[in-house]
């Protein structure tokens, strides 16, 4: 009887949100002068956590109703974070996601920057507190997620009429990517920052060769000779490693034992450089020959971090190893310069997830992805760091694509932002997001972000994570 209850309630719930995707776009527009948080607050299934001040915007920590199951509504529903960044229903939206959680901090992703205006931030399914309780992993896919965009969309459209433009980065990148997939009807333009596309899991050759020539000879011969030196040195370091774990309370059960999770954090430090650093941070690389046991200890933490693969540190990125060992895929590369130092090589995501929770790969799902933006883009920007391994595999476009570009910022890393391309690229760029967004450029030669630069709104933070996770 009780579970009946319950069930009725759920669905009662879940009714009135759904409603949002066609009564509420059929709904007459409120009122302008009606305050921009009650308009919020009036869409079936939002509720408000915070309201933070922040000078020229109101911005807001909302909590937004969905179901679990998209084709299955009736299974319950959850609480999924999202936040706005509110200018002016007159301006252009940009949906911003990470594919990770929702900073509740307020932040200004660059389109929006660009074209002056609205920010809807989406927190991925999954990652806390946007998690199903129970939590069924087997609805954690990257079509469920696009609906969750879908159902937000079709919620908040009546309120901002305006243009829409999806982005992300690395993996709200690759998030975009496939909500314009599922939903090619809904934005009027993508931009993608870094955003992998991992087609055939198994073949990983592009990354190898990406570590044969990023940088200079002299940079990628030190950084080897680093990660080899750590794993000669493995016992002193590791030594060095369990003091660490037990300090600070680090277990390692779910990788299954220090010496794998000290491997996995040593076979990181080349991926992670390239990711997160400059070539002009060669220079700090010790030498691996006249290093101290405790200089390379804190070396590998600096580029790696040693908390990364503890029970501690993978429990926050379950939901990332868990699609990236069932849809996403997870690059795999060779290091030959390591001999036969390594006792594990790169582990897979199966390693980085609970045995609790069931996981099976499908092959099929990145190559539909793939295939459809090379014959079906329209108005979508990728962006690309010339120095990212996450670049090794990019996006391509083919005769299908219109109106669509794909972009790559010298001597970038994971930050690369439309900011960092070239003269010529970007002013096509940030011409084609403002024509997207619906607003003119400014009348002169060269394009430029409509709104001005704000130190505190804008700073760019790249994810502090382990580097094989995009």
């Amino acid at each position: 009887m009780r579970k009946a209850v319950r069930w009725l309630l759920s669905l009662v719930v879940l009714i009135g949100t759904l409603s949002t995707a066609g009564a509420a776009t059929a709904a007459e527009p409120a009122a302008a002068d009606t305050d921009i948080k009650d308009r919020l607050l009036a869409v079936p299934g939002i509720s408000l956590i915070e309201e933070k001040p922040y000078a020229g915007y109101r911005y807001f920590v909302l909590d937004y109703t969905q179901p679990v199951d998209h084709r299955h509504p009736s299974k319950g529903t959850f609480e999924q974070r999202i936040t706005v960044l509110h200018k002016d229903t007159s301006r252009p939206t940009v949906f911003s996601t990470s594919g990770y959680n929702v900073s509740t901090t307020p932040s200004r992703s660059e389109p929006t920057r660009i074209v002056d205006g609205n920010q809807v931030s989406m927190e991925y399914r999954f990652f806390t507190p946007s998690r199903p309780d129970p939590a069924d992993w087997s609805t954690l896919d990257i079509w469920q997620a696009a609906s969750d965009q879908h159902r937000i969309f079709k919620a908040l459209k009546p309120i901002y009429g305006q243009k829409w433009l999806a982005t992300g980065g690395s993996k709200g990148g690759m998030t975009a990517t496939y909500y314009e997939r599922f939903y090619p009807r809904d934005m009027d333009g993508v931009v993608a920052y870094v955003a992998p596309n991992d087609v055939v899991n198994k073949e990983d050759s592009a990354y190898d060769e990406f570590f044969e020539r990023v940088g200079t000879e002299e940079c990628r011969e030190g950084l080897n000779a680093v990660q080899r030196e750590a794993l000669v040195r493995r016992e002193p370091l590791e030594e060095k490693y369990a003091a660490y774990a037990e300090e600070n309370g680090f277990t390692f059960t779910t990788v299954g034992s220090l010496d794998k999770a000290y491997e996995a954090v040593v076979l990181d430090l080349v991926w992670g450089f390239w990711q997160y650093h400059l070539e002009a941070e060669c220079a700090d690389v010790p030498d691996a020959s006249t290093a101290t046991d405790q200089e390379l200890f804190d070396y590998v933490d600096a580029i790696s971090g040693w908390s990364f693969y503890t029970d501690q540190g993978l429990e926050p990125y379950t939901p990332y190893y868990y699609q990236a060992g069932t849809q996403l895929g997870a690059p795999t590369i060779q290091q030959p310069w390591l001999g036969d130092l390594s006792r594990y090589g790169y582990q897979p995501p199966r390693n980085f997830v609970p045995r609790s929770i069931p996981m099976t790969f499908q092959p099929w799902v990145m190559r539909d992805v793939d295939s459809w933006v090379r014959h079906n883009a329209q108005r979508m920007l990728y962006v690309y760091g010339e120095n990212d391994p996450w670049g090794a595999e990019p996006f391509r476009l083919g005769k299908g694509a219109r109106d669509s570009y794909v972009f790559t910022a010298p001597g970038a890393n994971h930050g690369a932002r439309v900011a960092g391309l070239s003269e010529a690229d970007r002013d096509v760029a940030t011409s084609r997001i403002l024509a997207w967004a619906g607003v003119p450029a400014a009348a002169s030669a060269e394009a430029k972000p409509l709104a001005a630069y704000d130190a505190k709104l804008d700073r760019q933070q790249l994810r502090r994570e382990p580097a094989l996770r995009p």
